[in-house]
């Protein structure tokens, strides 16, 4: 279990100086009570007009009386034959009144001022002091509100979670798929346990590493691991806890942390999402050189990684998805001594890492880890743990003894193209075209190279948006693409509108998702992958994600000429990927209705009923020569042979303009 932080601790055990604070405000709640509460707690003498006393006075009423400035007190003299207490009586003098006393000696009064009080020196030291104390201490606790209580006065500690002698909870045992990495961090392992082997050779252990890989890839459970493994404390902390509103802060935190990881040497600190913290200096465009919190904070993480030896038993590891941003002080030898890629996992990691995973999941005996590993291509460790647990979910959903192998190709189905909604009724129109689009997909692909295996087809809605899927796996993890393939998966993607235009003649929006892949893909081999005979190879975009997806790269700066060039470029691509599938199904045309017409009768096809009809698509004669070269054969016109293909009158629409 992690050990209590300071912070912790304090929350469980008095603090003197909260021990005091807390005296200070008894005292002077006291005082106040005993100065403004106390004395009116009493009763009330009943109020008669300065005028009413006066004549009471000059009536002979009135037996004695106390006079100050602001108020008199007096007592009437007893009626003869009254009994009980005496009456008393208060009044306020609407001014000093010179002749009150003479009148009062004239009437036989007794009158006295009251008595001096006994506070002295010290009442009148209270009286300086305890009004800006009191307004002090409200302000004070009103910070301490507004900042989370005690923890605001202690700002510039460390919110590092400590594990002490790395009680984790995580060994190696539970970090599979990334053996490269593991077999790199190992030494740092060794080297916390058996110091002496390195240093009485003159070796010295890397100060620094760093961890960079894509999301979910295990960059912080490998850490934790190594603290395991290593038996050592184990700080743990994220990038953006150094930084707050205050200047100042992030550096005094960073300060703190070193501090405490030299006072328990040999440890580990681990650094989680470091691009939050580290980012370069000179990515602040005009304000470079400017003296903001971040760059604070990042300056002092630099001194302080400068400022130990590196065997004194402190190993700094940070992870990040990100390493592009960092700064290069920062990444460097002597700083950062190791650069560790942890990346996707393989078919046989995605094994490994399912076996972890299943260890606490109740399998039946037709669950095939092997197979699942195959068609989970891209998968990291998140997502495989995602996916076991899902498909316990479903299995305990239908009250099953075990988890089958049915519950885990649903769950992938669900992960990859979401939650299945038969709610979400058809009418017949929308049924038959995303019949006849997917199955365009299909047929489509089942002839283009390194496409991978259509497993399924299913009209059934899925997702947001998914009226119907095609879902592809490939038989084998691959890590290139060539340029045959790459044509390939464009005409792939554009298959499922050139079915809906050769059967009816016009198009849906269903299309858009697959225009927009096909064009980004497109566009990518012209400026990025160099694929394009007249631009050559020549790298018209920036790469600036190197892990994350979804962030389009910017383009450099080109002249209207080039742009021109690669808006053209990228146009003939998809134009011959367009005819190249219409020219599929036309040749196909006969088993694509079919085929359709049997997924519109079943809803889903697959196994034996998808292969079967897979298995009869012909090739068109140009398919091998456009594959190859990215061009049609000579003679042929691009648009006219794409518009001599549909032809209106086979499904009895009639032509315009």
């Amino acid at each position: 279990m992690p050990v209590e932080t300071e912070t912790q601790r304090s929350r469980k055990q008095p603090n003197p100086k909260d021990v005091g604070g807390s005296l200070l405000i008894f005292l002077v709640t006291l005082f106040l009570l005993n100065l403004l509460i106390f004395p009116n707690l009493g009763p009330r003498l009943p109020e008669v007009p300065y005028s009413e006393f006066v004549e009471q006075v000059e009536a002979g009423q009135v037996e004695r009386a106390i006079v100050t400035p602001n108020r008199i007190e007096y007592q009437l003299k007893p009626k003869p034959g009254e009994a009980g207490s005496p009456r008393v009586f208060a009044t306020t003098p609407v001014a000093i009144d010179l002749d009150l006393p003479k009148i009062l000696r004239e009437h036989n009064v007794e009158f006295a001022a009251p008595p001096p009080s006994n506070t002295g020196w010290i009442g009148t030291l209270l009286s300086w002091f305890l009004p800006p104390l009191i307004f002090f201490g409200i302000w004070a606790w009103l910070f301490t509100r507004a900042q989370g209580g005690p923890a605001a006065l202690t700002v510039g500690k460390s919110k590092a979670r400590i594990y002490s002698e790395g009680d984790t909870g995580v060994t190696f045992a539970d970090v599979a798929g990334i053996d490269e990495a593991k077999a790199e961090l190992q030494e740092i392992v060794d080297f916390l346990k058996h110091a002496d082997r390195y240093t009485r050779l003159g070796a010295k252990i890397p100060k620094g590493v760093l961890l960079v890989g894509p999301p979910g890839t295990g960059k912080t459970l490998l850490a934790k691991a190594i603290a395991g493994e290593a038996g050592v404390p184990f700080f743990s902390i994220s990038g953006s806890e150094f930084i707050e509103l205050f200047v100042g802060v992030g550096a005094a935190r960073v300060r703190d942390l070193f501090e405490q990881a030299k006072q328990q040497a040999p440890c580990i600190v681990f650094i989680d999402e470091l691009d939050a913290l580290g980012k370069s200096r000179a990515a602040g465009g005009p304000f470079v050189g400017g003296n903001d919190e971040r760059e604070q904070t990042l300056n002092q993480l630099l001194t302080e990684m400068d400022g130990f030896d590196a065997n004194t038993g402190v190993i700094i590891l940070a992870a990040t998805n990100r390493p592009e941003v960092l700064d290069p002080a920062l990444r460097r030898p002597g700083r950062f001594d190791r650069q560790i890629a942890v990346d996707r996992p393989d078919k046989i990691g995605r094994k490994a890492i399912l076996e972890v995973h299943a260890r606490r999941v109740k399998l039946a005996a037709d669950v095939d880890l092997d197979k699942i590993a195959a068609r989970t291509p891209g998968f990291v460790g998140a997502d495989l743990a995602n996916l076991v647990n899902e498909a316990a979910l479903l299995a305990a959903r239908q009250n099953r003894d075990a988890v089958t192998m049915a519950d885990f190709n649903e769950a992938i189905e669900r992960v990859v193209a979401g939650l299945e909604k038969r709610s979400r009724v058809l009418n017949d129109l929308e049924k038959k075209t995303v019949a006849y689009h997917e199955v365009g997909h299909a047929l489509v692909g089942a002839l283009m190279p390194g496409a991978g295996k259509v497993e399924k087809i299913s009209i059934v809605p899925r997702g947001v948006g998914a009226l119907g899927y095609t879902l592809q796996l490939p038989e084998e993890d691959r890590f290139l693409m060539v340029e045959s393939e790459l044509r390939g998966r464009i005409a792939t993607l554009l298959g499922g509108r050139s079915a809906e235009e050769l059967i009816f003649g016009e198009v849906s929006t269903g299309a858009s998702d697959d225009i927009q892949k096909a064009t980004d893909l497109a566009e990518r081999a012209v400026t990025l992958y160099g694929m394009s005979d007249k631009l050559g190879p020549v790298a018209f975009e920036k790469i600036q994600q190197q892990f994350l997806e979804g962030y389009p790269n910017p383009r450099r700066s080109v002249s209207p000429k080039v742009a021109e060039e690669i808006d053209h470029e990228v146009k003939e691509i998809v134009d011959g990927a367009h005819h190249v599938a219409l020219s599929v199904l036309q040749t196909n045309r006969e088993l694509l209705e079919e085929t359709a017409q049997t997924l519109l009768q079943t809803e889903i096809l697959e196994g034996e009923a998808l292969r079967s009809p897979l298995e009869q698509v012909k090739p068109p004669a140009e398919l091998q020569h456009w594959l190859r070269t990215g061009q049609l054969p000579e003679g042929q016109d691009l648009l006219q042979n794409t518009l001599k293909l549909v032809d209106p009158k086979s499904v009895g629409l009639a032509t315009t303009g």
